[in-house]
């Protein structure tokens, strides 16, 4: 069993547990964005995980798309549409093999996507912005390095972590509208539950 087949199973026993993980309301750096969102925009989900996301962003009338390379969490994420009653497009993929030249987007959302290693990263990030419209956002949040001393989620490799300056040099080709680092604790399921060391980045594609 290759690598990448490890790490699949692994999320796939991960979400295979009956609750969810990271529970089901929307990250709650997204939802402070909810003024920037508008009925109809189509907005792309990166590793969307059981759909908490998606699922919120539909609910607000945008067309959404979102993906996972875990069949179980796509499983979770369909009920979780269906439970709330909006209708979401997911496709099983990875970020290496997803076509970000696909359809523009007006929005792509990546809440705590950290388990690419460095170069995958930043094929991953040129990605997110090709996705874009022109006059399209990018919305991020991540766990910073000092999250490795809380421990109450994230990668355990301190390379997955994000940094402004990181952020800053992949998105350079955006405008920054909002980018800071700041520790507040989290309730968004077991998987992310505790004081924790963050970064969050909104940023706009000029056109």
């Amino acid at each position: 069993m290759n690598s990448n087949d490890q790490e699949l199973k692994r999320w796939n026993e991960r979400f295979a547990a009956e609750e969810y993980v990271f529970g089901t309301r929307a990250n709650q750096f997204l939802v402070a964005q909810r003024d920037r969102l508008l009925a109809g925009m189509k907005g792309l989900c990166v590793a969307d995980g059981e759909g908490r996301n998606s699922v919120w962003l539909a609910s607000l009338g945008l067309q959404v798309t979102a993906f996972d390379f875990s069949p179980v969490a796509i499983a979770k994420a369909s009920r979780l549409a269906q439970a709330s009653g909006v209708t979401v497009t997911y496709r099983e993929a990875d970020v290496e093999h997803w076509d970000w030249n696909a359809e523009p987007c007006d929005v792509v959302v990546a809440v705590f996507v950290q388990f690419a290693p460095p170069a995958a990263r930043t094929r991953m990030f040129a990605g997110m912005v090709r996705a874009l419209k022109p006059g399209g956002l990018l919305i991020v949040q991540g766990y910073r390095p000092e999250q490795l001393a809380y421990g109450t989620g994230g990668p355990k490799l301190v390379e997955n972590l994000y940094s402004e300056d990181l952020l800053r040099q992949s998105f350079a080709s955006l405008q920054i509208l909002h980018l800071a680092s700041h520790d507040d604790a989290l309730a968004e399921g077991a998987g992310h539950s505790g004081m924790s060391a963050l970064i969050d980045l909104v940023a706009k594609k000029p056109g």
